[in-house]
């Protein structure tokens, strides 16, 4: 028997990524799994590698009603994936426009929020709820200030919920700069030096990939003794 056979997990931003990695990784486990994403081409090419009892909705996940909506209409389910999140720009605070760095924590922060009130209601018994942060927070950069805000926030909003919403198990993965779609638009030779820098100075010596993170994840949704955790997949970064 694969460890989650049976168990409906609903994913949201997981048309690509991180999230389409851990989709895949707990279809691989017999898990039924809905992928939520924006952007209905996505969706549908996301659906063409997955099982086919796999779902999908596109869902404008920056509208706190739609995301109430979603979860009444789907129902009872095991796990909740949140991995949603734009392109982040990354600025100096002397070159950063306000309105659209709480843009950023819409989606990021504030969506995410909305996912764990409204799905809560209809998780099952030994569920549990996995959300995303970033080594941003513990170790950041110049140019940093808003991931790591955004970052700082996940990890204490996880800690609470996991006291509030017991016995349901909230967690969250901390992954380092991986090689995903995230990084789409910053200049292809910038995007490559980011890659080349952090591969020589990381400790296992090589850029994560999105699986690596979406093993995080499975691991949260497997275990049955941890809540209010961080887990960090990010090949060393905190240690250098």
């Amino acid at each position: 028997m694969k460890p989650l056979w049976g168990k409906k997990i609903i994913l949201l931003g997981a048309s690509s990524g991180i999230g389409f990695s851990t989709a895949m990784a707990a279809a691989r486990e017999g898990a039924k799994v809905i992928i939520v994403s924006s952007n209905q081409d996505r969706i549908n090419m996301a659906l063409s590698e997955l099982p086919p009892d796999s779902e999908g909705f596109a869902v404008d996940l920056s509208k706190q009603g739609n995301i109430e909506n979603f979860f009444t209409k789907i129902g009872s389910f095991d796990h909740l994936v949140y991995t949603a999140g734009e392109n982040l720009q990354l600025n100096l605070v002397s070159e950063t426009d306000l309105d659209t760095t709480k843009s950023f924590f819409d989606l990021r922060f504030w969506s995410a929020v909305a996912a764990v009130k409204y799905a809560t209601p209809f998780i099952n018994q030994g569920g549990s709820i996995s959300l995303t942060s970033g080594t941003a927070n513990a170790r950041p950069g110049a140019g940093w200030s808003v991931a790591s805000a955004i970052c700082g926030a996940m990890e204490a909003f996880v800690r609470a919920m996991a006291v509030e919403l017991a016995p349901i198990r909230v967690n969250c993965v901390v992954p380092g700069v991986l090689k995903s779609n995230l990084w789409d638009t910053m200049p292809q030779g910038d995007r490559e030096a980011m890659y080349k820098y952090y591969a020589e100075t990381l400790l296992l010596k090589r850029v994560g990939e999105t699986q690596d993170v979406a093993q995080g994840f499975l691991y949260l949704i497997k275990q049955q003794h941890g809540t209010g955790q961080s887990l960090v997949i990010d090949g060393g970064t905190l240690l250098v």
